[in-house]
């Protein structure tokens, strides 16, 4: 009892240890010419002081260029002072408090600090902060270039960190997104279980419509998944820059072929190109495939690989991103298979603990005190390559506010976060099928998904932080499903998958 009360002291005081932070915006207009301004992004500490939350009760001050000084000593202050001004100094050589101080005792109002790394927030102690009644911010040296480019060296700039909506209107569209897909592959899973009952041993005449046969998860591959999760997550976050483009390369191939795998049914009901390849020695055409399926196998490659080369541009290839996305995760739902809800029951378990430890714990162990799972999905700050993992919906922020300049530009969901729960969603549609109970079984899942998903969403917005969805993901499926099996006493059958091992190996 000792040792844990001992832990969650220490837990406590790192907790405390965390300077706070919050983002802001600097106002930027031209002295001499055109009254219209521009927005940059600043990380404050409201500890030193706090800002305005409004534009127009923000003093609008001369902005003053001193960053060939990091301002450490009396002797880097300027002859006449910064008095009413906002003086920019350069990072480094010396701590903030000592930077603001010099400042302050000059007639500064406030202080920008320009840095060429990642921005941390200015932190200090209790009896710094109340002897400074300025505020102080960190610029990025890259919009410092930008301003004076923009509106040369005489500008006038006001510190403001207006209020950012809790939630962004691209959440509906993640939780459509989303849903949909759960739905939509859980009910194609069970689906394809039907015509395996009822087709039995019938056969079409071509090999492209043959389906591919369902992977049935065992134990052992669930503890072999969960490792090889774990240590390509570690592997990103400490070689992070080296391995984005394996995992580029990797989406585009299974995107691509999750795309085939979706769109062959369609294709395979038009009434052309039902002709075949004629008889060669290349790989994949001694099967003598349509013409019509070929040419869905090159569509599906070459929107992967637009999607490839233009993966970066923000206005439009998230949109492929997202197609592709679903795609892959309609084709493993389809494709991988949990055989009972033991199986459910131990994979969902297992990464719930994966995804808490990886986002909560982890923090505690980094030299950052970030998290590794929020760092590798969103992308380390310091990468070189400013490459993002593509593993994630991602929709573009709608709200107006100015701080969008500041956050990441993209609201995400993990691949992982429609996976793990849409396998037991599936399940659920497989056992409707076999214990023909119209579906009341996928219906419960899918709607507990669903809650599970908007409770995400709260607990994101209350606490403006990244959250590991399956924290309540997990227990929203799991409980709901098997609660429904208690009360419908069909608990002992829906746990072992009676009869799935008969019923689907018909075909």
């Amino acid at each position: 009892m000792a040792a844990a009360l001992a832990w969650l002291a220490a837990a406590c005081l790192l907790f405390a240890a965390q300077v706070a932070c919050e983002y802001g915006m600097v106002h930027v207009i031209s002295e001499t010419g055109s009254p219209r301004g521009k927005d940059y992004c600043i990380l404050y500490n409201p500890q030193w002081a706090h800002l305005p939350h409004d534009l127009s009760k923000a003093s609008l001050l001369q902005l003053r260029d001193w960053t060939t000084s990091t301002l450490c000593s009396p002797s880097d202050l300027p002859a006449k002072g910064f008095s009413n001004q906002i003086p920019l100094v350069t990072r480094g050589n010396c701590t903030f408090y000592d930077k603001v101080r010099l400042a302050q005792g000059s007639g500064a109002h406030g202080l920008l600090i320009v840095s060429k790394e990642t921005l941390v927030p200015p932190g200090g102690n209790k009896t710094q902060y109340e002897e400074i009644g300025i505020p102080v911010a960190l610029l990025s040296h890259k919009d410092m270039l930008d301003i004076f480019k923009s509106f040369g060296r005489a500008v006038r700039a006001a510190l403001y960190a207006p209020h950012e909506p809790m939630l962004d209107y691209n959440m509906v569209i993640i939780f459509v997104m989303a849903v949909g897909t759960v739905a939509l592959g859980g009910y194609w899973a069970g689906s394809r279980d039907v015509k395996k009952r009822y087709m039995k041993h019938k056969r079409d005449d071509g090999p492209e419509k043959q389906e591919d046969e369902a992977v049935d998860v065992t134990p052992v591959m669930t503890c072999v998944f969960v490792v090889m999760c774990c240590s390509m997550l570690v592997l990103l976050y400490y070689f992070y820059d080296h391995l984005v483009y394996v995992i580029i390369g990797i989406f585009c191939l299974a995107s691509s072929t999750g795309l085939y795998s979706c769109l062959s049914p369609l294709v395979q009901r038009l009434p052309f190109g039902k002709c075949r390849v004629c008889d060669n020695s290349l790989p994949y055409f001694h099967k003598f495939p349509q013409v019509r399926m070929l040419l869905l196998a090159v569509f599906c490659v070459a929107v992967s690989v637009v999607w490839g080369v233009f993966r970066n541009e923000d206005q439009w290839a998230w949109i492929l991103q997202d197609a592709l996305g679903i795609a892959f995760c309609l084709y493993m739902l389809k494709t991988i298979r949990l055989p009972t809800f033991k199986a459910c029951t131990l994979l969902l378990l297992v990464l719930f603990i994966y995804d808490v430890f990886f986002v909560f714990i982890t923090p505690f162990l980094t030299k950052s005190g970030n998290s590794i799972m929020v760092e590798v999905a969103t992308g380390p700050a310091d990468s070189a390559t400013h490459e993002k993992l593509p593993m994630v919906l991602k929709v573009p922020r709608l709200n107006t506010s100015p701080l969008a300049l500041c956050d990441r530009p993209f609201s995400l969901l993990g691949f992982g976060d429609i996976l793990v729960p849409g396998l037991l969603v599936a399940y659920c549609h497989r056992f409707d099928v076999q214990v023909q109970s119209s579906r009341v079984y996928f219906v419960a899942c899918t709607i507990a998904y669903g809650i599970g998903l908007l409770v995400t969403f709260m607990a994101l917005a209350l606490m403006q932080r990244g959250q590991p969805a399956l924290l309540y993901l997990v227990p929203c499926t799991l409980i709901t499903s098997g609660a429904l099996a208690l009360w419908r006493r069909e608990l002992g059958m829906f746990w072992t998958g009676s009869g799935f091992a008969v019923n689907t190996s018909l075909l």
